[in-house]
């Protein structure tokens, strides 16, 4: 087993519900040497309780609790990011309510570990899909094929923040591009370390057990309504909301950028203002895709009706 220090960034949220469960897979995990960082934003329920407990007999490394920005789930998780006294040498995203695979972190690390510390590098994977109480459904979360790069990241995510582990050298680049508003941090993570040109590892197999809450099926990313759902999204104002979003943000971060991405997030930024003849063209030439067949088509789609 390859040894490594890992942090685990938690984020809480009036989690006590879930949380246990999720902390036990944590301590049930392969690897050994793991410190947990947790940024509570505000909790009103018994979380912090039930983080003090698992604190005192947590054995595997460190257990810290702090209060979060409360300026909601993205900057809560930058917060922790961003934060220079968190150190060592992997990184991984944690939500309060999933459960993951015992060889989570040590698969991950095994992907990461042999590339060059010199590259930012970011890991993610698939999903198993349970219901509320934890029980499996037999659903996945979609599959991609598609090589990830830039490209797609500009105009889409590729796999859920709980999935990731990252190295030093991605969360130097993210704490130097520092705390903006963003979308989502995974989404986010995924833009930058393509946008450097550094090394994204997606493993088709799944490592964390995602669960379903009620009325929460769009998440899973699986039904036919859920994908629904993002197909109009690009096509009714939703997804051009995100875009300004990022392309603000993606601004202070763009100087870090390969010339090459460069050039494509010129071209992304021009397109979403040009003609109808010139945002084809654009669009073109900045070979923008998405990772399913349907989801390309509601990117032209998108495209025409000016809604990138």
């Amino acid at each position: 087993m390859i040894r490594a220090k890992i942090a685990v960034l938690l984020c809480t949220y009036n989690g006590e519900k879930h949380l246990g469960e999720q902390l036990e897979s944590i301590a049930q995990q392969q690897h050994e040497s793991i410190d947990i960082y947790v940024s509570d934003d505000g909790s009103t329920d018994n979380t912090l309780t039930l983080l003090e407990r698992y604190k005192t007999s947590w054995n595997k490394g460190s257990f810290t609790v702090r209060l979060g920005p409360q300026k909601g789930f993205a900057s809560n998780f930058l917060s922790l990011v961003c934060d220079e006294k968190i150190e060592a040498d992997f990184f991984a995203y944690c939500d309060q309510d999933d459960i993951w695979e015992r060889d989570k972190l040590s698969r991950a690390v095994s992907a990461l570990a042999p590339i060059e510390n010199a590259i930012a590098t970011l890991y993610c994977s698939r999903t198993k899909i349970v219901t509320e109480t934890g029980e499996m459904t037999g659903k996945l979360s979609c599959l991609f094929t598609r090589k990830p790069s830039f490209q797609n990241a500009l105009v889409q995510s590729l796999a859920g923040g709980n999935t990731m582990l990252f190295n030093r050298q991605t969360k130097q680049l993210i704490s130097k591009v520092g705390i903006h508003e963003i979308v989502s941090h995974d989404w986010w993570t995924y833009m930058l370390v393509t946008g450097v040109g550094g090394k994204v590892i997606y493993d088709t197999h799944p490592t964390v057990r995602y669960r379903q809450h009620e009325n929460n099926e769009i998440g899973a990313n699986t039904s036919w309504t859920a994908n629904l759902s993002r197909v109009l999204s690009l096509i009714n104002g939703r997804f051009k909301k995100w875009n300004e979003v990022n392309l603000r943000a993606l601004k202070t971060a763009k100087p870090l950028f390969t010339c090459e991405n460069q050039k494509t997030l010129e071209q992304f930024e021009r397109l979403r203002e040009a003609n109808l003849y010139q945002r084809f063209r654009l669009a073109k030439n900045a070979r923008l895709y998405r990772q399913s067949h349907i989801g390309n088509i509601a990117l032209m789609g998108a495209t025409i009706l000016k809604k990138l």
